[in-house]
């Protein structure tokens, strides 16, 4: 595909199907985080690859948005260390979302979907990763093969006009 198509094609999926993602391509999605810029090319994160069915259960209840986990082939889990100070904050978040479309977008060139989640129980979540102390476990990124179609470029996507979103020169 196409890096335009897929940009075009991602959509949040969060019913996938039972077929199994290979490690191949969980590698290659997590390396495409991996690519991403960072501020001051720090890359603040590790990545955590879970695919015991039991594990991504458990998962599924550290937030309230995050019960797609469980029917994943796969979850990718964005870890950070606690942040020192408010600005440290900002840059890692705004490093992880350019992480977290960066993965998004290289399963969607596999033909793979991928449902974003944040995480609410900081406790449980690193219990059930083995995630030490002084460490946040920031989003959880399920993937797998989209249950109800497959991922082609959205025609009409349900977004604010282009128009209304675009200024050019002054608001």
């Amino acid at each position: 595909m196409e890096a335009w198509d897929a940009i075009r094609a991602r959509r949040n999926v969060r019913q996938y199907t039972q077929e199994p993602v290979s490690a191949e391509d969980l590698h290659r999605i997590a390396e495409a985080g991996w690519r991403a810029p960072s501020a001051k090319n720090r890359q603040p994160w590790d990545f955590v690859i879970v695919t015991d069915k039991a594990q991504l259960q458990e998962l599924s209840t550290v937030w309230m948005g995050a019960g797609h986990i469980a029917g994943a082939a796969a979850a990718i889990v964005l870890v950070i260390p606690e942040p020192a100070d408010e600005r440290r904050k900002v840059t890692d978040q705004y490093d992880l979302g350019q992480a977290t479309m960066a993965m998004m977008l290289a399963a969607t060139d596999l033909g793979i979907g991928t449902g974003h989640s944040s995480v609410g129980d900081q406790g449980k979540a690193r219990a059930i990763l083995g995630v030490p102390d002084g460490y946040l476990v920031a989003y959880l990124l399920g993937v797998g093969y989209p249950a109800d179609r497959p991922l082609t470029p959205i025609r009409k996507p349900n977004r604010r006009p282009f128009d209304e979103v675009v200024h050019h020169g002054r608001w």
